[in-house]
């Protein structure tokens, strides 16, 4: 099976968390991840990886080695300083 692509992991996060911004970068074994959701909203950092894990489910195991990410509430995600200049659609 090929290496999943950045775009790869960001749907397959996308399709299982409701997600307001999703970015990923890789090179098909290491990955990192800018994931906010409103979801996250009173978990834990830990809570939040083991949901986006959750997400990922197999494909975790088999296909993704590394991956790093940054979990952000929306209002958490707004008082980011870049989030005005490095918003995607």
């Amino acid at each position: 099976m090929a290496e999943p692509t950045p775009a790869d992991v960001e749907r397959f996060i996308a399709q299982a968390l409701a997600c307001d911004h999703l970015e990923v970068e890789g090179d098909g074994r290491h990955f990192f991840a800018t994931i906010v959701s409103a979801e996250f909203e009173g978990a834990s950092r830990v809570k939040r990886h083991q949901r986006v894990y959750q997400a990922l489910g197999d494909r975790m195991r088999e296909q993704i080695h590394a991956l790093s990410m940054k979990t952000l509430t929306p209002a958490e995600w707004a008082l980011q300083p870049a989030a005005a200049t490095t918003h995607h659609h």
